[in-house]
């Protein structure tokens, strides 16, 4: 049985692997629990499909983390959780809400002293004012690499951290269980096909969302759901999965390239850019009315943005692309310039000067609030599988609040290795050979291409997804929905197709298709179930927020399909 070592990759022989904690995932959120696990002794395999710190989506995210550090402007966690679950419209679980808001502060300090460069201002860490929130709250890098820094820092970290093996180019199968107990998982190596088995005493799920089941998106290629479809089948519960939030101002004209589609934001932090409809009319005070806590002014959340831009594009008064202008006409080139220099050449190489034209932005799928039901120790209830970052629901209700994302992969993800770490201290191994049975039999059964695409599949269920459990839903859509999932599914079949060999593209799709149509089915359900519109969930044919929904949806898989419960929430709805 091979052991863990620092560093490295799977070699032609090793086809085992060993540690105390597995982390299924190295984005901000992995990374963070692995060092966390390590600091607490545990030896740590941190697994992912791509480069390690390198996929996932902290290390696209451009913009800024929400922690109420008061280095500004007098703050309180508290007042941050005031706003958090504003934001989650009655569905926060609030241990999850409290301990995001209340650990975050510590977690940007510690970074802080890991030198990922917060912009200061007068010695001061600085904190710019973003939707949803009361005061000023946001710490940045920069407005456009924020991500990227928090990224490198992490990986930095991970250079000189002892105990920590990364492995890169692993998808995982699915998580190994003895008796009910998570032990360990089954993976594909792509680059030489080789089946891997690993135990671990604890699991860490590190995953990310799922807006990659969606058309347009702004996540990593890897963001499909695969964390969720893995918890299904080990035994876990997801939660509210209906609520998929839509970046508003996602760029759509003219061509961008080289530039992530959702950079809008921080200009019109720092520039006041105004969102015009085809009359080239402000629109966002028509629709400030819907939420009490806006005035007008660039406030509304980012469900209440998304509504505004649809709407206003479904009443014929849509930008040319089918969104809305975005101008910074009313700005002085030079203030431009000032406040965004070598991004203003950047643009200016796409054609695109904002002193002098508009852009053209629409909704784009960004987050997901759902996921992995945990405690606040992060553990689910299979013991010995732990779940952090964009992979855990329940902490940000019906909507996320702008900011909380970064801080969720921080605080969470610290938490989740810390646990994982204690819990493989004071527990044997339950690795068998058979706990991995069915999966290496999954592989094994691959047979050969025998016409059915499925990439061309994965194509076709983005398109249902955006089209029919897009940011707008009827029970039509939803029915119609659901129905071309279970026969996509009953297509899929239950033995993988394969072309062969190493980086075997066509396996690889096939298991990805088979998470993303059992992922598909956990929104779907209960997107129709919940006959009402709340957050980042809106029913054209239910517009109304009904305080009889005031309940989480939970999701659980029996004989490979989801079912759904529900509980009262214990979150209370601040309008």
């Amino acid at each position: 049985m091979a052991t863990a070592k620092p560093a490295g990759r799977i070699s032609d022989e090793a086809t085992h692997l060993t540690a105390d904690v597995l982390i299924i995932g190295a984005g901000g959120a992995g990374m963070y629990a692995a060092l966390e696990a390590a600091r607490e002794g545990a030896s740590v395999l941190l697994a992912d499909r791509s480069l390690i710190g390198r996929g996932g989506a902290t290390v696209m995210a451009q913009m800024t983390v929400a922690a109420a550090l008061g280095e500004q402007t007098p703050d309180h966690w508290e007042h941050h959780l005031a706003d958090t679950l504003a934001a989650g419209r009655g569905l926060c679980d609030e241990r999850l809400s409290a301990l995001l808001c209340e650990d975050g502060p510590r977690r940007l300090r510690e970074m802080d002293t890991w030198n990922v460069g917060w912009a200061r201002e007068d010695g001061h860490i600085k904190q710019a004012q973003a939707p949803g929130h009361d005061r000023p709250r946001c710490a940045y890098v920069d407005f456009l690499s924020t991500g990227p820094a928090v990224s490198k820092t992490l990986r930095t970290r991970l250079n000189g951290a002892d105990g920590i093996r990364r492995v890169g180019d692993l998808t995982i199968v699915d998580i190994a269980l003895d008796d009910g107990v998570a032990c360990g998982a089954t993976a594909l190596h792509l680059p030489t096909g080789r089946t891997v088995t690993i135990a671990a005493k604890a699991v860490v799920i590190a995953t990310g969302g799922l807006t990659g089941l969606y058309r347009r998106n702004s996540a990593s290629s890897n963001m499909a759901g695969d964390g969720y479809a893995l918890a299904l089948r080990a035994g876990a519960e997801l939660i509210d999965m209906e609520f998929v939030q839509y970046f508003p101002i996602g760029h759509l004209a003219p061509r961008l390239v080289g530039m992530d589609p959702i950079m809008w934001d921080p200009f019109r932090y720092k520039l006041g850019g105004k969102l015009l409809n085809a009359e080239m009319r402000e629109f966002e005070a028509d629709y400030a009315t819907k939420d009490k806590r806006s005035d007008g002014t660039y406030k509304l959340t980012r469900d209440l943005a998304t509504y505004a831009i649809t709407r206003e594009v479904e009443a014929g008064r849509g930008s040319p692309a089918g969104g809305a202008y975005l101008s910074f006409q009313h700005v002085p080139a030079a203030e431009i310039r000032k406040a965004f220099g070598p991004v203003v050449d950047r643009l200016a190489e796409n054609g695109i000067d904002l002193a002098e034209r508009p852009v053209e932005v629409a909704p784009i799928a960004h987050y997901h609030m759902g996921g992995i039901r945990v405690d606040p120790a992060m553990q689910t209830g299979v013991p010995g599988l732990y779940a952090c970052g964009e992979a855990v629901g329940g902490a940000n209700g019906a909507n996320r609040l702008s900011g909380n994302a970064i801080t969720e992969a921080f605080v969470f993800g610290a938490r989740a290795g810390r646990s994982a770490a204690h819990y493989a201290a004071s527990h044997a191994s339950h690795w068998r050979n058979q706990a991995a049975q069915s999966a290496r039999d999954l592989l094994a059964g691959a047979k050969p291409e025998n016409g059915f695409n499925p990439a061309a599949a994965i194509t076709d269920l983005q398109a249902v997804m955006a089209d029919d459990v897009g940011p707008f839903r009827t029970d039509a859509k939803l029915r119609r929905a659901i129905d071309r999932i279970a026969q996509m599914q009953h297509d899929l079949g239950e033995r993988p197709v394969s072309l062969g060999g190493a980086f075997d593209t066509m396996l690889s799709d096939w298991l990805d298709l088979r998470n993303m149509l059992q992922v598909a089915q956990a929104v779907a359900r209960p997107a129709l179930a919940r006959t009402e519109s709340r957050g980042a969930h809106q029913r054209d044919d239910h517009p109304a927020l009904d305080e009889g929904w005031c309940v989480n949806q939970i999701v659980t898989l029996k004989d490979g399909a989801a079912l759904r419960k529900v509980e009262p929430s214990t979150g209370k709805v601040l309008q």
